[in-house]
């Protein structure tokens, strides 16, 4: 089993290499995870390119999800977007709250973080700001967001309960997050679990969904929705990279254990629920 350090130097490797890649050169891959795939499609991600804010430069076909389209933004508030990448979640969520608004981006990788500000200077957006960090331990005071947002990112941390609890400590009281991310129904296979591929390709590390829900709960979020829901399908040419004929048949026999969801949930306007650390 990797340890968290050693997976989070994994996955700042690989996005590094990723942040000097084009669009469809991520698109055939495993989620941007690195050339897995001959066929350009993408499994994971819906479409952007008919929002508002949408930015072709900043779009590297990353995501699982649209969770800046079910985020209820309104004129003003302040976004914090967890693994902003090359800034299309931001830019988008930047249209939603204006002028009067503030969007922070928050990502790992230097070379991002760099790619995001260079789309920024270029579209003259003086309200979005980008900052390298860990989501772990975010670079932001509390109780300063009404948004926080996330796009198929939050399956690469190790630690994911402590995410959750970052998330409800920048979080305003009353304030609420809409996060797109992978999860598991099942089990699978031993092989793709420990692909080293796969931890930046947003599966080997994406967890149970009922414990995923759990976390949420167990946090202090309240009113949690599930918005949307989506099955994915690992094609053959990925599969047959990490498991046998005999154990793709076996694989592909089971039901779909693969899901990107987008999930919403508040911080309670008086935090301070139990083992919550919101107070």
């Amino acid at each position: 089993m990797e340890t968290e350090e050693k997976i989070k130097e994994m996955v700042k490797q690989k996005y590094s290499e990723i942040a000097l890649q084009n669009k469809e050169t991520n698109q055939s891959s495993c989620c941007g995870s690195g050339s897995c795939s001959t066929e350009i499609y993408n499994i994971m991600s819906d479409d952007y390119t008919q929002m508002e804010g949408y930015d072709a430069n900043a779009d590297l076909g990353l995501g699982c999800g649209l969770p800046t389209q079910f985020a209820k933004i309104k004129k003003g508030d302040f976004i914090v977007d967890l693994g902003s990448g090359a800034g299309n979640d931001c830019f988008i969520a930047r249209a939603e709250t204006g002028e009067t608004g503030k969007v922070i981006g928050i990502d790992f990788t230097p070379a991002m973080i760099e790619k995001a500000r260079v789309n920024a200077d270029k579209l003259g957006y003086n309200n979005v700001e980008f900052r390298q960090g860990d989501i772990e331990k975010m670079p932001l005071t509390a109780n300063v967001a009404d948004v926080v947002v996330s796009n198929c990112v939050l399956n690469l941390v190790p630690n994911k309960k402590a995410v959750f609890k970052e998330i409800i400590r920048v979080l305003k009281p009353g304030g609420h997050f809409s996060i797109s991310d992978i999860v598991l129904t099942g089990s699978l296979p031993a092989k793709i679990k420990s692909a080293a591929e796969m931890y930046a390709g947003c599966v080997a590390s994406a967890i149970d969904k009922n414990e995923y829900l759990s976390y949420i709960k167990e946090t202090g979020f309240v009113n949690i929705i599930l918005q949307k829901e989506k099955p994915i399908i690992v094609p053959d040419d990925i599969l047959k990279n990490y498991l046998t004929e005999e154990e793709t048949a076996v694989y592909k026999r089971n039901p779909t254990v693969i899901f990107s969801i987008t999930i919403y949930a508040e911080k309670p306007e008086n935090c301070c629920t139990p083992n919550s650390g919101c107070c």
